[in-house]
């Protein structure tokens, strides 16, 4: 009885992360550049259960003198293991502001190992230490003139330097190449995850490595192509009407689980209440 209380429990807790998941994914559906989660639910593993006695066919292994039975297996529970950012291209939105640039992925080479495809990024300067990384290209000129995200963060060129445009009468080319009075001044830093699964996802769009090391310039593999589209943004990628459908069967699941803990719940006051009762 007592562990079909925790393997309940487990799954309305499951359930109710996976809930938290969809609505937060739900709230960025028209942030630019937001990459929508995935959550990956898991059994425990199951218990083995055996019953120790006498048996009319004796089988090997017998404990104190006797055999065991095998019953069968319970099971412990699920949990919620990961989650996992979805890194597809989101569809792209006109603007007409200079300082919006999409990127837009071309030809991205698979991890062998894993069979998951590398994604782009633009490269931010974290306030910390290191960089960070984004797909929100709604970027804006600081008080300084320099180019940064939506947050204040640098955005950074091929060269890991602070882009400084004073003002937004620039023209960006579909290479990431900035052009101020026809003139090359820039080129937009682009940065490769060849395995996106391990990177970190943190507020704001933003990802990071585990170990805050720097992912490698995109400029610099020969098998990356992507292009830049400046006047627009790049959507979420957010399906709001699936999500939606996930938030419902996820919030059934945990009512199925609520009403299954109340049978629970009255079968133990019973037992409690009645079974030991002297007439």
């Amino acid at each position: 009885m007592f562990r079909g209380f925790n393997t309940v429990a487990s799954g309305m807790i499951a359930q109710q992360r996976r809930t938290e998941l969809l609505t937060n994914n739900m709230a960025n559906a028209n942030t630019p550049g937001y990459k929508a989660d995935q959550s990956t639910i898991r059994s425990f593993p199951e218990m083995l259960l055996s019953r120790v006695g006498p048996m009319k066919i004796p089988t090997e292994n017998p404990i104190n003198g006797k055999y065991a039975t095998e019953v069968g297996g319970l099971s412990t529970g699920v949990y919620m293991q990961e989650t996992i950012a979805l890194l597809t291209q989101g569809q792209l939105q006109q603007t007409d502001f200079n300082t919006d640039i999409a990127l837009i992925d071309g030809s991205l080479p698979v991890d062998e190992e894993t069979g998951q495809t590398g994604a782009l990024f633009y490269r931010l300067q974290h306030p910390g230490q290191g960089e960070a990384y984004t797909r929100n290209g709604n970027f804006t000129l600081d008080a300084e003139g320099f180019l940064t995200n939506a947050q204040g963060l640098y955005v950074l060129d091929a060269e890991g330097q602070r882009i400084p445009l004073q003002n937004d009468d620039f023209r960006v080319a579909d290479d990431g190449q900035i052009f101020v009075n026809d003139a090359s001044v820039a080129r937009i830093g682009v940065s490769f995850a060849a395995q996106p699964e391990k990177l970190m996802k943190q507020d704001n769009g933003l990802f990071r490595t585990a170990d805050g090391t720097d992912l490698p310039s995109a400029y610099n593999i020969a098998d990356v192509s992507f292009s830049m589209q400046q006047g627009f943004i790049e959507r979420s990628n957010v399906d709001s009407a699936r999500t939606m459908t996930d938030l419902l069967t996820a919030y059934r699941a945990f009512e199925a689980n609520q009403k299954v803990l109340q049978a629970y719940d009255q079968s133990m006051q019973k037992t409690v209440n009645e079974v030991g009762r002297i007439n």
